[in-house]
């Protein structure tokens, strides 16, 4: 069966209300953006020339339209999309904290993507899909946890290789230790891994990159390519038996908010490995591949929002020289 999708990606979509000055009455203003880490990572994906799907639930409201309709001006495929009839879009309202990074506020008890149910996957877009992506907001609720459940199944059973981004987000959990299971069992499934320093540190309690991407190297031999993003610092990639390779972080200024820097990090790595394969990767080429990765999580930041703010190929070559 021949390939219809370079990436399928299931989970949340959702409109980030980020922080957007002051009313003339000095009320504060919000501006609505388009978001949801799976899309923001296929959004990327489709700047570089790479096709996709997502899989998801919103509300049949005026912000589900919005979105459907920005799926499409971002060229992502959105068939597979689903409109709820009674539950609401999903809403995040974001405060922007001092240096960039955000608190986010979810508007979700509940929101459509929670909704989704094993019924309404497209299995045999799964099936044919090169790599499937998802994260742990797709499994905070028993009946998308089953759909993502079955969808990872199915990619798998198409020989799809699996990416997976924790994107721990404490709010949305009735419990830590109830999250903590989602991403082990995240964590046992995916060939692809991008990690954030903080999730690295919830689920080792390692404070050292190296001491807790070996333990979960250890725990989860499945993993082929993990990287750590560690924000302004840098990324830091751990693959095989080679030495890990770590990559400073772009800093020219002009960084407005986070949003969406990590989202961008992982499609381009995936992007790289769609292009160079996964095997046999040298140090030279994981250098480059977070060289482009970190460019492009730097550009993210210099604009608000995420889906409509990712950087064009050529903005990110332009920095690298």
């Amino acid at each position: 069966m021949a390939v219809q999708f370079d990436v399928v990606a299931l989970g949340e979509l959702l409109i980030d209300f980020t922080e957007h000055g002051t009313s003339a009455q000095g009320n504060g203003l919000f501006e609505a953006c388009p978001g949801g880490a799976p899309c923001n990572v296929l959004a990327m994906l489709r700047k570089l020339g790479k096709s996709c799907a997502f899989v998801g639930k919103v509300g049949k409201d005026r912000f589900g339209r919005l979105l459907r309709e920005v799926l499409a001006e971002a060229g992502i495929d959105a068939s597979y999309l689903v409109m709820d009839e009674q539950v609401p879009t999903t809403l995040a309202f974001v405060q922007t904290l001092p240096g960039g990074d955000r608190d986010f506020s979810f508007y979700r008890k509940p929101g459509a993507d929670m909704m989704l149910t094993e019924e309404e996957l497209p299995l045999e877009v799964l099936k044919q899909a090169r790599i499937f992506h998802f994260g742990t907001l797709s499994m905070t609720d028993q009946g998308v946890r089953a759909a993502t459940v079955k969808a990872v199944e199915t990619a798998k059973e198409g020989g799809a290789w699996i990416s997976f981004d924790p994107n721990l987000r404490p709010p949305l959990w009735d419990n830590l230790e109830d999250a903590r299971s989602a991403i082990a069992w995240g964590l046992s499934q995916c060939d692809i891994l991008k990690i954030a320093d903080n999730e690295l540190l919830f689920m080792t309690g390692e404070e050292d990159f190296y001491r807790g991407a070996d333990s979960l190297r250890r725990q989860y031999p499945n993993l082929q390519v993990l990287n750590v993003t560690a924000g302004a610092d840098g990324s830091y990639s751990f693959y095989g038996a080679d030495e890990p390779v770590f990559v400073p972080a772009c800093q020219l200024g002009g960084v407005v908010e986070t949003t969406g820097a990590g989202d961008t990090f992982c499609a381009s790595v995936l992007n790289y490995l769609l292009e160079h394969g996964i095997a046999g990767l040298s140090r030279a080429e994981r250098e480059e591949m977070l060289r482009f990765a970190n460019t492009a999580a730097y550009l993210v930041t210099t604009r608000k929002g995420a889906i409509r703010a990712m950087p064009d190929k050529e903005q990110v070559l332009n920095i690298l020289g």
